[in-house]
């Protein structure tokens, strides 16, 4: 009723009514009116679409005023200190290091511009989530980079707001909001039964309702804190949401809501309190109780989610079955149960609902900077984020879902005041770890690892999508942000059952992905999970680590790390017990991920470097660190297989893992802990155990015997020596390495920095002290090369010299290098730089470095380095390289001395016997008497005992003794030999590295009998037991040695150095240490004598001992395989030298007997022509190489030969400006650039005038065209006969490759040179250009001359024969026409006609003139054939032109010559019929044109005096025009007395070569009936306010007449050769008047060259003037302005240039990147400016398409006839487009190293490059695009 009345009403009226009646005290009756007026209005029965309801809230809002102005209003009283800015994914925004306190601080490009940054860390980046501007948050950065506005804080002086400005807004917005929520849940479809589609349907009908809010936050801190008010109001939400009793649609509304909590898995809280106690109820509302439910196995997530599952796994066929954990690990009530309380809950529960629609989100996110509301917010989403995680995981578009949750949640954790609040308050750590837990719990397998059947161990698995699609990312990086702030990290640390949750997560990706070894046949599909593994353990493991580890840095927080490691080892030792470990590894599997071990070794790596914990303390018992040693050894080993190709049947992937694990993102999460761990076990365990360890796994233990053979039942021959490498340098690294052992963080990222990698972020552990500083200390920083076309090239650092000097690491570059070419490389570089500074000049080995010394608590580590069995492994080693057994090499030898000099420079302290009673003491003589590496050097060994196969040299053929079989059970090793045989066999065991190893083992673990004859068989070693029977036999051997390890290093040394005694006994006293650093074998064999003599005086005595004995080395039995070697070697040599003689000669004789049949070809021809006596024609004529058959020849008419040419239009010519200055691309609105000077432009508006005026077939002869669209000709250089490249052609056409080409189009590469071409231009078949008396100069008389030029234009053309070569030439007349575009050819008012055709003919040749003279740089002055000159094939274009003009015959009345030449009666006005036009007036014509229209239409050849005679008569008129044209620019007082004072001159006998005459003749002429200077005098008075003088009238006329002259010299060159003589700028005229035959000889002062002297009139020179003069007076129709357009013409043109472009980058990006595209009005998704014009286009938009071509391509044919260069604002790179294909050529903006940034994806600041702008300019100039870019590709018209 009163709505109803209201309704009708004017909503302006009723809004005003309302509001004044709101505003009174008592306001119930308002308050009613306006509730039932919202009733009707926000029906949510009506559809959402229907606009009126939005119109009403506005007008209802506004209260009566209009909506613009009241939102002007409150914005006036905005008092928001923040920006909060939102935006999408793609916004451009800021990041500045320097002023962000948190990492993930970023500004609005206004902000960033209005701050101070200058100097600061900063980078532009391209948002991926969206986000919103922190400018004015202190929490999150420095005040000090606040821009201005937000620096002043704003809200203080904004005045308080008036109470009834958004009276109305309280009043209307909650029920507006409730609206959009009824809208929403009468919607929402559950999903099995809905598409997406449906939503989306929803939510577009919504579109206008929530950008209203949107625009409404907008308004301010005013309006923001209404809508909090509103959002967050309990009591508003309870009246309204429920919906009145009798207002049925309300209640089925509700109803709709609760069922949609009800199948999202949701209860809501009162349900739940009926069927569960009610303390639960209350725990679960406040979040309060949530842990104290972890003990109850509480029951799973209900039904549905079962189902689900179950089916899930139906599905996924062939996969590993998925296993269901019971959900005792978690709190269901954290998942399960949620209640609303306000709008804001409800709101965010159907935004999560719809999957987070943007404009949602943008809404939410707007209303951030109300500090109440945000943290109501937080709140409400931490609530829900369990209910989030749910949604996300089944969502279709989990991406954009994603984005769009980390886009909120990045907003509400980034700032630690409020990720505390809401840890403390809503239990956020527990709730975001039960997530973790509750969403990889859906995609569990059984482990594989070790005990497959009888595991209990589950992992993730990693094909599963959720792994795959990174789907748990937003989750791990919201965790991984709050843990950055210290005090939630504090509180995660403090929580001991969170923690025991966490290890328990992550345990679930301990040995996820494993790899059994093929060992059969190659694996038929490979999987790439392993980049889901990878992933997952960098970003859900390894990334929470590193933020707990930044909080863990001082003694305080001692307890944190003690829980952290106490927990994982408890983890540990239940994942030993699951897989069922005992000892011994499964053989041939690895798994690359143990988080578990990563997580302990980095908590006590920081725990002992930066805590000062002791390390004892925090480790567990011997046997566990022989478990925890077991996995990681088991992955060094597997690299080294895998290098060795021992998995090659596994396919890449395997190689991908191994890369992976080292590659720079991954090392310092992945070998670095491992090698740490390695590393704390062998300082712990006995160096014995562990050494037969490491050699056991890998399986090198056969190879280590004395004997020359040996058999290996692991390992095929050839990968024993990769795996033999592998493990020496394993114990090489292991032993070195001092990352985490004792080096400081400045030292580690020194160390990281050196090895040669391109990237030397690698293994930086984050937040580590300044790189820059670091990097420009060991490094000198390398522009990058630039190559146009060619891939993007990077700087590089190269080290610095005393870097190579004193700090390269080689065995950190093998740590680091993921491909083993990379060591290579470094090592090159390191050999390149010693050959440079002469410190070495052979092949240097990896030099060996000094160590930091290590941290006391891991001294035991060096003791590995003084173990006898190392020391038995390094002595066998030594010895088998000298013997030269097979598979020892260079690199072996190296890691052996590695090791000894390690062991050298790292003493074990305590060097005294060990107490302990072990096996040595039972045997005296063994091995070695201790375990000091100085004592064990010089121990003599005599006789070794081993086992070799039968076969084997060292058997000796009588009967051995008996053997024990017994002793020999664990595979064979070199054993020493005693007095008696007993003691033998108990030494034999002792030294089996198996037994060794084995017998630690029990000692350690003491268990029973039985139990240790079990291990004593494990399956490892049973697989070495041969059985009986199989050959060949092992058999027991002695050998006698007799061998020290130093007596083994002289020795070598001998070796190495092949000279006998080059060690004197006295070498070691005058040894110079200095120079051992650097250097070979040699080298390093005497640095570690010298250190060890320097060590111990026995040493140096044994060394004397052994270097005096002189004798030769006695040569082992059966004649040692070294002399063989060496001889061998010479013996190869000399076999090589022979072949490659044999190979010269016959190469040699097969040359002559080719060219001798070369010759034959040509020499019969030559004697004929000798007989006839023709030998003058026979020099004369052209001889022409094909490249294709190699024949060379002269061109014939049945078989031409043709020139390689690329035809190309070009718009080059018709960009030139007037003025010298490049135009500058415009950067503001202000700025613009105008095309109407460009000589394109102006040619067209002359030839425009002309056709109105004159008659078309004069008009196109007049002017040329071509400026715009001509066709340019250039040419390697190279010729061919054109039946061989057709065949050529036809061969390309049949090949498959991919060319980037197109054959069909003529296309192709010049078969020699590779240069780019599309057609061949045939070459006239004739004499060379010397020979021939018509080139001879004649001394006629200039009018006989006239009269023979005038005849031989009157001769009618022959039609030529028909053959071959006319044939070709007309087929180039057709690819020259298909070159260009229709619209460059018909200028004429009838299309098609001869007119047209010869007025594009002879342009094209104009066009090839022009564009020479600009590559000459604008003049001759240089002389010589320039660069451009070479390719330039004008004289067999002339040709062909001139063949097709003779077709066309000039009407001998129409014909111009005449006109030039004679004096014409004039006919009277009546003949004319009245529609014939004029002719174009001579004064009007363009004289360069004329020149090659009678040049091309005279006969072929034409003498050079009929030349000379045109080229004079053109001059006469020439000059004549540019005294015209100089006259107009006289102010009329000038022109009188010039006129007078010329008159005086006329009479005088050289009047006709005098300048004064002929000018007043000009001007008298001009003044006469219609006046050309009529037109406003009074402004050239104004425009030339200098006096010409006699002198500046004699310059201007050189200049007016110098383009004419240029042509022509050019042409004269082209056709007769003759040279170019080069000169100063200044006597430019009077060099090229002389060249043409103007001038006799040229003046000795050269300024006194006069203009006027060059003419030579055939008839009386005033009669004819006067003649053209009154051509131009007599017109009828035409104005005096137009008149005096056509008389002036423009003389010359300033060099193409491209557009000059700003300095910055930012400055085109900022203006361009949202410049809204002219044709759609859009913003482009990839903007680009021509450079050649500067106009603004969409790359690849749709919505600019014409006729299916995109606007880039349909651009660069109207701009640059199918040239077109690009900018690419997004991307900052240039792309050029030339006809149907495109390249990408690089970019001119470099940032401050002189690297591109592509695609802005680092966003440094970036500036022009000038040098690659002026190549850039330069190849456009030149037409050289095609030549120098070699990536093209096709671009399907699509750019």
């Amino acid at each position: 009723m009163m709505a109803a009345s209201l309704l009708r009403r004017d909503k302006k009226a009723t809004a005003a009514h309302l509001k004044v009646d709101l505003s009174r005290t008592d306001n119930s009756s308002g308050v009613r009116q306006l509730q039932e007026l919202l009733d009707v209005v926000l029906n949510p029965e009506t559809p959402a679409a229907d606009t009126e309801a939005l119109d009403w809230c506005k007008c209802l809002i506004a209260g009566g005023e209009g909506f613009e102005e009241f939102c002007k209003t409150v914005r006036s009283y905005d008092n928001a200190t923040l920006c909060g800015l939102v935006w999408t994914a793609n916004f451009v925004a800021y990041r500045c290091r320097t002023c962000g306190i948190s990492p993930c601080m970023s500004l609005c490009a206004e902000c960033f511009n209005n701050g101070d940054h200058t100097g600061h860390d900063f980078n532009m980046f391209r948002s991926q989530a969206g986000g919103a501007c922190d400018c004015g948050d202190s929490n999150v950065m420095r005040e000090t980079g606040f821009c201005r506005r937000h620096r002043l804080r704003t809200g203080e002086n904004v005045p308080s707001i008036p109470r009834d400005l958004l009276l109305m807004s309280e009043m209307v917005l909650p029920r507006f909001i409730l609206c959009i929520i009824q809208y929403l849940r009468d919607g929402y479809i559950e999903s099995d039964t809905s598409t997406e589609r449906d939503l989306q349907k929803v939510l577009q009908h919504l579109e206008p309702q929530i950008s209203f809010l949107e625009e409404l936050t907008k308004m301010g801190g005013a309006m923001r804190t209404v809508l909090t008010k509103i959002l967050t109001n309990q009591q508003t939400f309870k009246e309204l949401s429920m919906g009145k009793e009798e207002n049925l649609f309300a209640n089925k509304n509700y109803d709709k809501y609760l069922s949609a909590l009800k199948n999202s898995g949701l209860v809501s809280v009162e349900e739940k309190a009926q069927g569960a106690n009610a303390d639960v109820a209350v725990g679960a509302e406040g979040g309060a109780g949530a842990m104290v439910l972890l003990g109850n196995a509480a029951p799973a997530s209900p039904d549905e989610s079962n189902k689900e599952e179950d089916q899930d796994a139906g599905q996924s066929v062939g996969q590993r079955k998925r296993v269901k954990l019971s959900s005792s690990t978690k709190d269901p009530c954290i998942i399960e149960s949620l209640k609303h309380k306000c709008f804001l809950e409800e709101l965010l529960f159907w935004t999560i609902k719809y999957e987070f629609p943007q404009k949602m989100v943008t809404f939410l996110l707007n209303m951030l900077p109300d500090q109440d509301y945000k943290i109501t917010f937080t709140k409400t989403f931490v609530q829900h984020y369990a209910f989030i995680m749910k949604t996300l995981m089944k969502s279709h578009e989990s991406d954009t879902m994603s984005n769009r949750i980390v886009h909120i949640s990045v907003q509400l954790f980034s700032n630690e005041e409020l990720a505390r609040h809401v840890t403390e308050e809503c239990q956020l750590l527990d709730i975001m770890v039960t997530v973790l837990l509750y969403m990889m719990e859906s995609c569990l397998i059984k482990s594989e690892l070790q005990d497959e059947e009888n595991s209990r161990h589950v992992v993730v698995n990693c094909s599963e999508a959720l792994l795959k699609n990174n789907t748990y990312w937003p989750l791990v990086s919201d965790f991984i942000n709050i843990l950055s702030h210290q005090s939630v990290a504090k509180k995660f640390l403090e929580d001991h059952s969170l923690l025991m949750l966490w290890m328990s997560f992550v345990s679930f990706f301990q040995g996820m992905n494993l790899n059994k070894r093929e060992l059969n046949e190659h694996v038929e599909f490979e999987s790439q999970t392993y980049y889901a593994a990878f992933a997952a353990e960098l970003e859900a493991c390894a990334q929470p680590m590193w933020g707990l580890l930044t909080h863990c840095k001082v003694k305080e927080t001692q307890e944190y790390t003690k829980t952290v490691v106490r927990y994982c080892l408890e983890t540990l030792q239940i994942w030993f017990d699951a897989i069922g470990f005992n000892d011994e590894p499964a053989p041939n599997q690895v798994t690359f991920h143990l988080p578990l071990h990563r997580y302990y070794a980095m908590f006590l790596s920081k725990a002992v470097k930066c805590q000062g914990l002791d390390l004892d303390s925090l480790l567990p018992d011997q046997e566990m660190l022989m478990k925890i040693m077991v996995h990681p050894l088991q992955i060094q080993a597997s690299l080294s297989e895998i290098h060795s190709n021992m998995w090659v049947r596994n396919g890449l992937q395997i190689k991908g893992q191994a890369m992976t694990y080292v590659q720079s993102h991954f090392c310092n999460s992945m070998i670095d802990p491992d090698i740490y761990l390695l590393q704390v076990c062998a300082s712990r365990l006995d160096p014995d155990y562990f050494i037969s360890s490491v050699f056991e796994r890998f399986k090198v233990v056969d190879l280590l015997t004395m004997a020359s053979q040996h058999q290996n039942t692991a390992l095929d021959s050839e990968q024993e020596r990769p795996m033999l490498e592998g493990a020496l340098t394993f114990l090489v690294i292991l032993t070195s390495l001092r990352v985490h052992l004792g080096m400081t963080d400045d030292e580690i990222l020194r160390a990281e920095m050196i090895p040669e990698n391109p990237n030397p972020k690698s293994g930086i552990v984050p937040g580590s002290c300044s790189f820059e500083e670091m990097l420009s200390a060991v490094a000198d920083f390398k522009a990058p090369v630039f190559e146009p076309g060619g891939s993007m090239q990077q700087g590089m650092y190269t080290p610095k010299a005393e870097v190579w000097e004193k700090e390269f690491d080689p065995i950190m570059v093998v740590l680091r290098t993921v491909y083993r070419r990379d060591v290579q490389s470094a090592m090159d570089r390191y050999s390149a730089f010693l050959k440079q500074s002469g410190l070495h000049t052979g092949n240097p080995w990896p030099p060996y470095k000094e160590r930091t010394p290590l941290h006391p608590c891991y001294k035991g580590l060096t003791k590995l380095l003084h173990c006898k069995t190392l020391h038995i492994v390094i002595f066998t080693l030594l010895y088998k390289v000298w013997m030269d057994h097979q598979n020892m090499s260079e690199h072996v030898l190296c890691m052996v001395m590695y090791l000894i000099e390690l062991g050298l420079d790292n003493q074990d302290q305590d060097n005294k016997q060990e107490e302990e009673p072990c096996i040595e003491e039972h045997c005296h003589d063994s091995w070695f008497p201790g375990t000091n590496l100085l004592s064990n050097l010089h121990h003599v060994i005599n006789f070794v005992r081993v086992r070799v196969p039968e076969t084997a040299p060292e058997v000796k053929r009588e009967a051995p003794p008996s053997t024990s079989t017994e002793a020999s059970s664990y595979g064979q090793n070199s054993r020493r030999l005693s007095g008696n045989w007993r003691e033998n066999l108990r030494e034999a065991q002792v030294f089996s590295l198996v037994a060794e190893r084995r017998r630690k083992f029990q000692e350690i673990i003491n268990r029973s009998n039985t139990e240790a004859a079990q291990v004593v068989r494990p399956k490892s070693s049973s697989t070495r037991w041969v059985p009986p029977g199989t050959p060949p036999q092992l058999v027991t051997e002695i050998l006698e040695i007799r061998e020290s390890m130093l007596s083994l290093l002289i020795k070598l040394h001998q070796k190495l150095s092949s000279k006998q005694n080059y060690l004197s006994p006295s070498w070691l006293d005058d040894m110079d240490t200095s120079r051992h650093t650097h250097g070979d074998g040699i080298t390093a064999i005497e640095r570690i004598l010298t250190k060890a003599a320097a060590r111990s005086c026995q040493i140096k005595r044994s060394i004397q001992d052994i270097c005096g004995k002189t004798c030769p080395p006695v040569p082992p039995k059966k004649n040692s395989p070294s002399d063989k070697k060496t001889m061998d070697k010479e013996e190869r040599r000399q076999r090589a030298r022979e072949r490659q003689q044999k190979l010269l000669a016959e190469f040699a004789s097969r040359q002559k007997s080719f060219m001798e049949t070369a010759m034959d070809v040509e020499s019969p021809e030559t004697e004929a022509a000798m007989d006839l006596g023709a030998s003058e024609v026979m020099e004369s004529e052209v001889l022409y190489d094909c490249v294709i058959c190699g024949q060379s020849g002269p061109s014939t008419e049945d078989r031409p030969t043709g020139l390689v040419v690329l035809l190309q239009a070009s718009s080059v010519l018709g960009h030139r400006c007037k003025n010298q200055e490049a135009k500058k691309l415009p950067t503001s609105d202000e700025e613009h650039i105008y095309a109407a000077d460009t000589c394109g432009v102006s040619h067209d508006v002359m030839l425009t005038l002309m056709q109105r005026f004159f008659k078309d077939s004069s008009c196109l002869q007049s002017v040329s065209i071509g400026w715009d669209g001509g066709v340019y000709v250039q040419t390697c250089g190279h010729t061919l006969h054109i039946d061989c490249h057709k065949s050529y052609m036809e061969s390309l056409r049949n090949d498959q490759v991919l060319q980037g080409f197109s054959v069909d189009k003529g296309e192709f590469t010049c078969p020699l040179c590779r240069q780019f071409a599309n057609s061949v231009l045939p070459c006239r078949p004739g004499r060379g250009t010397d020979a021939g008396a018509w080139h001879s100069p004649s001394n006629k008389k200039t009018l006989v001359l006239v009269k023979e030029v005038e005849d031989l234009q009157e001769r009618l053309a022959l039609f030529p024969t028909e053959s071959n070569l006319t044939k070709e030439m007309e087929l180039v007349i057709k690819d020259v026409k298909n070159t260009t575009q229709r619209k460059y050819m018909d200028y004429g008012k009838n299309p098609g006609s001869p007119d047209n055709d010869f007025l594009f003919m002879y342009s094209v040749a104009r066009t090839n003139l022009e564009l020479e003279l600009v590559h000459r740089g604008g003049n001759l002055c240089s002389g010589g054939a320039s660069a451009a000159a070479k390719r330039s094939c004008l004289k067999q274009l002339f040709h062909v032109l001139a063949m097709h003009m003779r077709l066309y015959s000039i009407d001998s009345a129409y014909n111009p010559w005449t006109k030039l030449t004679q004096v014409i009666e004039r006919r009277e006005a009546d003949d004319f019929d009245d529609d014939e036009r004029p002719e174009v007036p001579m004064l009007f014509r363009d004289i360069p044109s004329l020149l090659i229209i009678f040049v091309l239409t005279m006969p072929q050849p034409l003498r050079k005096e009929h030349f000379t005679c045109v080229v004079k008569m053109l001059y006469n008129l020439q000059f004549t025009q540019a005294l015209a044209a100089l006259s107009t620019k006289f102010s009329p007082e000038e022109r009188q007395a010039w006129s007078t004072s010329g008159t005086l001159k006329k009479n005088a006998a050289n009047a006709e070569t005098s300048f004064e005459a002929l000018l007043s003749h000009v001007i008298s002429e001009l003044s006469k009936d219609k006046s050309v200077y009529k037109v406003n005098a009074e402004e050239t008075s104004m425009l030339m306010s200098g006096v010409w003088s006699p002198q500046s009238i004699e310059f201007s006329l050189q200049q007016l007449c110098l383009p004419f002259l240029r042509l022509s010299c050019l042409l004269q060159h082209h056709l007769y050769g003759d040279t170019l003589t080069g000169c100063l700028e200044e006597e430019e005229f009077p060099s090229l008047a002389v060249c043409l035959g103007l001038l006799a000889s040229a003046p000795q002062p050269s300024n006194n060259a006069h203009s006027a002297s060059c003419l030579q009139w055939a008839v009386d020179a005033f009669d004819l003037v006067t003649q053209w003069c009154a051509e131009v007076t007599g017109l009828s129709q035409m104005q005096a302005e137009q008149s005096l357009t056509l008389l002036v013409q423009e003389p010359e043109w300033a060099t193409p240039r491209l557009l000059q472009l700003p300095d910055n980058y930012n400055v085109i990006f900022q203006y361009y990147h949202r410049k809204a595209c002219t044709a759609c009005k859009k913003v482009p998704k990839d903007p680009a400016l021509c450079l050649v014009c500067g106009a603004f286009v969409c790359l690849k938009g749709v919505c600019c398409k014409q006729q299916g071509i995109c606007e880039c391509v349909l651009h660069s044919q109207h701009c640059g006839a199918a040239t077109g260069i690009f900018l690419l604002i997004n991307a900052s790179v240039i792309i050029i487009i030339r006809g149907h294909r495109f390249c990408l050529w690089g970019s001119v903006y470099l940032d401050a190293h002189g690297e591109e940034d592509r695609d802005l994806r680092r966003g440094k600041p970036l500036f022009l490059c000038e040098e690659r702008y002026r190549v850039l300019e330069q190849q456009w100039v030149s037409h050289t695009f095609d030549h120098i870019n070699k990536r093209w590709g096709p671009h399907y018209n699509g750019l």
